[in-house]
């Protein structure tokens, strides 16, 4: 599969927004949901799954990975826009509290506290996972994609978010405050890293 799956449902417990995709590269025909640049760290084939909550307590995001580069440490985060056949396609990060200058690297702004960070490393068979939790929720419209990055995420002044070149995005359109899926949700709950 190309593309991804998607499926948001509220209940008793808030919102919830699950996807799933397997990273293939853009071809002349377009841009798949789960997009690789860089085949080597992501493999064509690899597998991404994303899990959003959102309740009265945040917003928690996880991520899942398969198929990835074994015993490579991966930048992972939550990017603006969707992807598209330039890595550049996504936008900046998402942040809570947007830095006025662009690019973010002052560590006021981009803070795993400011951002969702999921860095991880994958482990002998290419798997990993990481999930975050946020007291606060995603502005509607304005997550729209998972990053994955060449190496860790920086944390030092001039630097601060910081990850390398963008090697894979998995477009996923985030539960914002307004609850719905598409990008549209709302409610609180818990949430992931960039």
């Amino acid at each position: 599969m190309n593309g991804a799956d998607a499926a948001a449902r509220s209940g008793g417990e808030g919102q919830r927004l699950r996807a799933e995709g397997r990273f293939a590269p853009p071809d002349g025909t377009g841009v798949p949901r789960a997009v690789t640049y860089d085949r080597r760290l992501v493999p064509e084939g690899a597998r991404i799954a994303v899990e959003q909550r959102v309740d009265g307590a945040g917003t928690r995001v996880a991520v899942a990975v398969r198929g990835l580069l074994p015993g490579h440490t991966y930048g992972v985060h939550v990017h603006t826009a969707p992807c598209g056949a330039d890595p550049d396609d996504a936008g900046p990060h998402y942040q809570h509290r947007p830095d006025p200058v662009r690019p973010s690297t002052d560590p006021a702004y981009a803070n795993p506290g400011n951002e969702i960070w999921l860095d991880l490393t994958a482990g002998p068979g290419g798997d990993g996972r990481a999930a975050t939790l946020h007291p606060w929720n995603f502005r509607t419209g304005e997550a729209r994609s998972v990053v994955l990055h060449e190496h860790a995420t920086r944390t030092a002044p001039g630097e601060a978010g910081m990850a390398g070149g963008r090697v894979g995005c998995f477009t996923v359109p985030l539960l914002g405050d307004g609850g719905d899926g598409g990008g549209h949700g709302s409610g609180g709950g818990e949430g992931a890293g960039s």
